[in-house]
């Protein structure tokens, strides 16, 4: 049986988080005991713990990813531990830790944010380029986006492997789960609904969301928001919301079962403007046959083609996004048509099964480099 201890520094439930336990649905048990570290109290634990995964709490790691106290933490739990290989996601201490108990290591590159002009070129590009090669065996990025980015700071192509994110399919709602989903959010079957599952943090676009949905509203065209998710930007989104038309935005907050969310929707939103890896909510709406509408941003084109499953936009144009939604609005037969290449696209390449299999064949091939 082979031992692979992952380190997650999230505190909360984000996308890294939400990648591992679509992992744990599909691991491969027979051959692989997967264990977790994460930070004391975090939000992950029964998740994690109910999908099968031996969860550790370790103090101090929380929401960083490198600190010299956790490194000397995580240095003693990987001693006692004494996996086979670590697999950080984020979390710098981790992979100096497992480096330093001569423990292969394999990272995966969730968020791609934009490369600063100091490590574009020497000598930041080179301390890029150690630091992160020096501390993995190979670097898994979510999206030929995140692929490219690491490439840009510098790193060399062949530590890097791509791993689209998979998730497992959601049910498909029947007629009365679809119409109990919307009253529970307070819409009802005549509401045109748009949903955003992300973060509330700034450079997912929510700003972006409610500007659209107020000039939507200014065409006589009212449609009807539903945020779910939690971050620092909430007061900032429920300010903004306050200013439209009553109803227009429904704030759910944190929602665990995600598919409560997009089964009450007519469409789905990214308006990412910074970052974006392989969006996990994109994916799970395909699976039941939700068109999307998303930014230009990250890894977006990968999950969705303009006209196909769904449209895109220029991020930060509100007014590209009130017109795609519009456009949807007005042509449920186009919604209908994009929702069935929807689950087409899905089915073909971005299923759990699939990111499992690829995950595990690189595991293998660096335990077997490391022998």
């Amino acid at each position: 049986m082979i031992r692979i201890m992952n380190i997650i520094s999230d505190s909360n439930i984000g996308g890294a988080g939400r990648v591992l336990l679509n992992y744990l649905r599909y691991a491969d048990r027979n051959r692989f005991e997967i264990l977790v570290a994460l930070p004391r109290g975090g939000m992950l634990k029964s998740p994690l713990e109910e999908a099968g995964a031996r969860v550790i709490e370790v103090d101090g790691i929380a929401d960083r990813s490198f600190h010299r106290n956790d490194v000397r933490v995580l240095k003693a739990l990987l001693r006692r531990e004494k996996p086979d290989l670590v697999h950080t996601h984020g979390c710098l201490s981790g992979r100096i830790a497992a480096r330093s108990c001569h423990i292969p290591v394999v990272y995966s590159r969730h968020s791609p944010f934009p490369i600063p002009a100091r490590l574009r070129r020497p000598p930041g590009r080179w301390m890029n380029k150690w630091v992160n090669e020096r501390y993995a065996d190979r670097i898994i990025a979510v999206s030929p986006f995140a692929r490219d980015n690491l490439l840009e700071g510098g790193l060399s192509p062949e530590k890097i492997a791509v791993v689209i994110n998979g998730v497992a399919p959601l049910p498909v709602p029947t007629g009365e789960q679809r119409r109990q989903a919307r009253a529970a959010f307070g819409f009802s079957p005549e509401d045109f609904v748009v949903a955003f599952l992300a973060r509330v943090i700034e450079y997912k676009g929510h700003r972006t969301a409610l500007e659209a949905i107020e000039l939507l509203a200014a065409q006589g065209r009212p449609a009807r928001l539903l945020i779910a998710g939690q971050g620092d930007y909430l007061e900032e989104v429920r300010r903004l919301a306050a200013a439209l038309p009553r109803g227009s935005v429904v704030l759910a907050g944190f929602v665990q079962e995600v598919e409560r969310v997009l089964w009450a929707a007519d469409v789905q939103i990214n308006a990412s403007y910074e970052t974006e890896g392989t969006s996990l909510s994109l994916l799970e709406g395909m699976s039941i046959g939700l068109p999307a509408v998303v930014t230009d941003c990250g890894g977006n084109p990968w999950v969705v083609e303009d006209g196909v499953n769904g449209l895109i936009f220029p991020k930060r144009d509100a007014a590209a996004l009130a017109a795609a939604l519009a456009r949807l609005m007005d042509s449920p037969e186009e919604r209908e048509a994009m929702g069935r290449r929807a689950i087409e696209r899905y089915q073909a390449g971005f299923t759990g099964e699939v990111m499992a299999k690829k995950i595990e064949d690189i595991y293998l091939d660096v335990l077997k480099g490391a022998k």
